[in-house]
């Protein structure tokens, strides 16, 4: 097993918020966005992959993303990842292009945002977990193979314990404003 590493468990745990803020970027208040799209993905040649590897993804009007599928054998795994995708979307077909008229923000799709950001937000905390529960599996092994002594073990269990909730803060922090924007208080 690898030795305890801070650096490499806070560059993890960064990557989880960073991560977060890409999937909240996702979440426009009633603009159309192409970052609304990205954390799609669309079951095609047998695997599951991200929708801009197999469309172009674009935004001619304000209001409309427009979605033009390479693969027209794909054009049906694409429309019914866009619609199973939660976004209150309902794609319409033009040939090889994918029309998607966004609508208006009603109270209630700003509500279900702000839940989907929460989600997003969850998602991003139990990674940041699960980051620290590497770390802190690294050290008790780093101990048991007397690389270090118990009190060195518990001095980084406590600093891996205080970048955890820096991070989580942060999380906290970033899907706080999201909400706000989305329900426009």
């Amino acid at each position: 097993m690898a030795q305890y590493e801070k650096a490499d468990l806070e560059r993890r745990m960064k990557g989880a918020v960073e991560n977060l803020k890409h999937d909240l970027n996702g979440l426009r208040t009633g603009r159309a966005n192409t970052a609304l799209l990205d954390p799609i993905q669309v079951e095609v040649y047998g695997a599951m992959m991200p929708l801009n590897q197999v469309a172009t993804v674009s935004a001619p009007e304000p209001r409309m993303l427009s979605v033009q599928v390479w693969d027209r054998t794909n054009m049906t795994p694409v429309e019914k990842a866009i619609r199973n995708a939660g976004l209150g979307i309902n794609p319409i077909t033009d040939g090889q292009n994918i029309r998607l008229p966004i609508p208006d923000m009603t109270e209630e799709r700003r509500k279900e945002l702000a839940k989907l950001a929460s989600q997003y937000a969850e998602k991003a905390r139990i990674a940041v977990r699960n980051v620290r529960r590497d770390g802190m599996d690294m050290l008790k092994a780093d101990e048991k193979k007397s690389e270090i002594s118990e009190d060195e073990r518990k001095r980084h269990e406590t600093e891996v314990q205080k970048l955890t909730d820096a991070i989580i803060a942060e999380i906290d922090v970033a899907v706080a404003a999201k909400e706000k924007e989305i329900l426009g208080k």
